[in-house]
């Protein structure tokens, strides 16, 4: 295990809601939210469409020989289609034409079955273009989303931790699994559609231009009218599509953060509060759904009145044309045939627009995460030396999450190589901040840390990390065997080296008890495992990591006194020969600490060992007083 991995597979590692969410001085944004989440959603502000459409579109630039074979295959397979009526006109005409000189005998049968033959082989050559494309066009929006989501994969990677901390989980959730989902299927929907419906809407005029101008221009006179209407429908149905995904993610966030506190929910009897809260979203995410459902769904109706308006005007003019000779009845026949051909597209891209609408909408929520500010980048200007001796120092540093409320101010310590360094002090201290910043999941205002003597941010993170081992009090197990969750912490590792950390750490003594001993399959709400097991799994992960430097935050908290003697055991197997900062509450498990550090309000009150702070009565004597001394206090 690295300490990343560990940090990253827990849920609010090394962040300021992890062990002291309670004790840290939140980032503003998550300062009344639980520790799983905040029910409040960042303020969402859309961005211009076009230029997010020129974003989206941006990204399919990397297929440009499979976008324009696309065209090129639309664009045959529409002119293949717009030629149909035209070619069944010419067979009306040649049954008109043996009616009217002749009778049903002198209708040439021959010419008429070459003609629609010609047809039906031109429909059939236009669905298989048609089929064709669909199939390129597929693979081309399938891998343009495979990229993206490992793009959002990537960035989640590269973003501080700060970031995760200060967003609701379910909204990040979403953001990458909904959204990017949308985004596939609108572009699947659209871009197909809207590309076929242009080139139809062309090629339809000019068709219709070669037949009657006059005709054509009855047609075109109604673009106009539909291309307000698909305006205005599109102003109205934008900002709810927004609203629709936002609400989308602030439902996620609201249903995980219930579902993962839902024992705490059930203990404390808080039902129908949360029915309540979830009512609520959810009425707010049906208003906004509705409102973007209905508006979309004028735009068919409307498009097709428009139609039906533009349908009877070509029928009388054309009637007139006909009587006077102008044009021939299958002339007429292909025009009403072009005319439906002519409205449809417009009514289709009308549709598909409003369509896009909602994947701009989950494109523009993908985008802002994809521009969210990175961490500073490594600079790797130092590397450790081989191997790490472990020595720490803490450097007149200053940090605090809120400039306005500093909480580590001018804080200098030194832990030797091998020490064990414990860290106490009542919540709202920055025990936890402390080795945060070990960690560099938060950079310092001021000061600097040494590794070493190597300064942590001239090294890259990942090299500082893999000599980092954490142990937290919110431990977290992955789907697997616990063979593969041990494993975790040093995937290269034998068997032999698991079983060594398995029963160095009294692993070993609760697997073989299970069906399948390391091959027992777990998670980390499976109850194959107890609480205290789950823990002494992941310290065990550790010891299999074999880091030079080892944090321990409050990693006995939650367990029974018996399991703790053995949790205390591991760890000091696992201290040995390692630079240690232990993290505690419970001060009977920090007595043999080589250094103890009282911490109150971000600076060291207190620094000694157990002995001889007791002695001196200060901070940390009135600590471990209240907690094995002191008589119960009256209720009154």
């Amino acid at each position: 295990m690295t300490a990343t991995d560990e940090a990253a597979g827990s849920p609010g590692a090394g962040s300021p809601g992890a062990e002291e969410e309670t004790e840290v001085v939140k980032p503003p944004a998550l300062q009344g939210g639980a520790r799983w989440g905040s029910f409040g959603m960042p303020l969402e502000k859309s961005q211009n469409f076009a230029a997010s459409s020129r974003r989206l579109m941006g990204r399919l630039e990397g297929r440009r020989g499979g976008l324009v074979a696309i065209l090129g295959l639309a664009a045959v397979s529409t002119f293949l289609s717009v030629l149909g009526p035209k070619m069944l006109g010419h067979a009306t005409d040649i049954l008109v034409v043996g009616l009217l000189h002749g009778g049903p005998s002198a209708i040439d049968f021959g010419a008429l079955h070459r003609q629609l033959t010609e047809v039906v082989a031109l429909y059939l050559g236009a669905a298989v273009l048609s089929y064709t494309q669909s199939y390129f066009l597929t693979g081309i929006v399938q891998r343009t989303m495979y990229r993206l989501r490992s793009d959002v994969q990537a960035k989640l990677n590269r973003l501080p931790l700060e970031y995760v901390d200060t967003h609701a989980r379910g909204d990040l959730l979403s953001r990458v699994t909904n959204d990017i989902d949308n985004i596939g299927q609108s572009l699947q929907q659209t871009l197909s559609q809207m590309l076929t419906s242009a080139l139809t809407l062309i090629g339809t005029l000019v068709m219709m231009l070669t037949i009657s101008w006059v005709l054509a221009m009855v047609a075109v006179v109604t673009v106009p009218l539909s291309i307000w209407t698909m305006r205005t429908i599109m102003r109205r149905s934008k900002p709810r599509y927004v609203g629709q995904w936002m609400q989308t993610g602030k439902l996620n966030g609201l249903v995980e953060e219930t579902f993962t506190g839902h024992n705490i929910v059930k203990a404390f009897g808080r039902q129908p509060e949360v029915e309540e809260r979830f009512r609520l979203t959810n009425e707010e995410l049906f208003k906004a759904s509705f409102g973007a459902q209905f508006t979309s769904s004028v735009v068919q109706p409307a498009m097709m009145l428009i139609g039906n308006l533009n349908f009877v005007a070509i029928a009388v003019v054309g009637g007139l044309r006909v009587a006077s000779g102008a044009i021939t009845i299958g002339d007429v026949q292909a025009f009403i045939q072009y005319s439906r051909q002519f409205s449809q597209p417009l009514t289709q891209i009308a549709s598909m627009i409003n369509m896009l609408q909602s994947g701009i909408a989950s494109a523009e929520r993908v985008f802002e995460l994809l521009d969210a500010e990175e961490q500073e980048p490594d600079t790797a200007l130092a590397t450790l030396p081989d191997p790490v001796r472990g020595r720490v120092e803490f450097d007149h540093i200053s940090f605090s999450y809120d400039p306005d409320r500093p909480l580590i101010t001018d804080l200098s310590l030194v832990a030797e190589p091998g020490s064990t360094v414990a860290i106490v002090g009542p919540t709202g201290a920055g025990k936890t901040t402390l080795v945060n910043l070990i960690m560099r999941f938060y950079e310092l205002d001021a000061g600097r840390i040494l590794l070493d003597g190597r300064d942590i941010t001239d090294l890259s993170r990942s090299e500082l990390r893999s000599s980092i081992g954490m142990v937290l009090q919110d431990t977290w197990l992955f789907g697997g065997t616990i063979r593969e969750n041990l494993a975790f912490g040093n995937p290269d590792a034998g068997e032999e080296k698991i079983l060594e950390a398995g029963q160095a750490t009294y692993v070993d003594r609760f697997v073989h008890s299970l069906p399948e001993g390391y091959d027992t399959l777990i998670d980390d709400d499976e109850t194959t495992v107890s609480a205290g097991e789950k823990q002494l799994l992941t310290i065990a992960r550790a010891f299999l990591a074999d880091p030079a430097i080892l944090i321990l935050d409050e990693a006995t908290s939650s367990v029974d006194t018996r399991t703790e003697v053995l949790i205390q055991r591991a760890m000091a197997a696992l201290r040995r020969d390692r630079t240690s900062f232990v993290i505690a509450h419970r001060l009977s498990t920090i007595r043999d600490a080589d250094v103890i550090l009282v911490m109150e309000n971000g600076r060291i009150v207190e620094k000694g060992n157990h002995e001889d702070l007791l002695a001196a009565g200060g901070a940390y004597a009135n600590l471990y007083n209240a907690q094995f001394v002191a008589p119960a206090a009256e209720v009154g």
